[in-house]
């Protein structure tokens, strides 16, 4: 690691927007912390990433966002190897199938909510603990929210409320991070081509744009927050949409 490095810990580095936007990172030269459930996936990501001159590297450790300790120790490894963290793309998440309320089982609103929303926690307090301590003290992270935390899906009720969640995790996180220049926003995203896709015939967005909001976010200045942003397919039924 050179004194120029810049560090970023992307979940649900596996596939989507997660792995763009690793790929992004990489090209533009950040070390890159590659971090999910599934070690093949995270492997594939690492091995397509672009390499060459002005590249930077990346590291494949797995983490169930769920579980405390693997948490934990994703930070452990984070400062074992690279000594400080810039920047926390807190993007692992998990869908649910349209079930209406009244059929909901408790166990896939758990499921939903312990990804989302406390898996979410779980990271931006690990990339806390680590940011306040490091010296130069400071760092951005970036929550993955959702359109749904604006306008929901019918049916979506897990997915909905934890999305409500991340937002006002992000607006705590913006106001306890000032003291130690920590800046925390939120990118909503509206139809980019991953999997599960949106109901047929919506339109759609490279995943890219998703990505290039994400980096365009990473490498602001500590003295600037985005701390909303929505990015979206132009023609997405999403404003006015009932």
């Amino acid at each position: 690691m050179t004194k120029a490095s810049r560090v970023a810990v992307v979940t649900g580095a596996g596939s989507g927007i997660g792995r763009a936007s690793a790929h992004q990172l990489l090209a533009r030269g950040w070390d890159v912390v590659l971090s999910g459930r599934d070690r093949a996936r995270l492997e594939a990501t690492a091995s397509e990433a672009p390499g060459g001159e002005g590249c930077g590297q990346g590291l494949v450790v797995p983490c169930d966002v769920r579980d405390p300790g693997a948490v934990d120790a994703l930070f452990d490894a984070v400062e074992e190897r690279f000594g400080r963290l810039d920047v926390l793309f807190n993007n692992a998440g998990r869908f649910t199938t349209a079930i209406p309320i009244d059929e909901l089982d408790v166990e896939e609103w758990r499921a939903v909510v312990d990804t989302n929303l406390t898996g979410a926690f779980l990271c931006l307090r690990g990339a806390f603990r680590l940011m306040k301590r490091q010296r130069p003290q400071g760092g951005r992270i970036i929550n993955n929210g959702s359109i749904a935390a604006h306008a929901p899906r019918p049916d979506t009720a897990p997915y909905t409320a934890s999305k409500h969640g991340v937002t006002g995790l992000t607006r705590q996180a913006a106001l306890d991070g000032r003291p130690y220049r920590i800046a925390c926003g939120q990118i909503d995203i509206g139809n980019a081509q991953t999997r599960p896709a949106p109901p047929a015939g919506e339109p759609m967005m490279d995943v890219a744009h998703a990505a290039a909001a994400v980096v365009h976010m990473a490498e602001l200045p500590l003295e600037v927050n985005i701390l909303s942003l929505t990015v979206m397919a132009t023609s997405m039924p999403y404003v006015g949409r009932g």
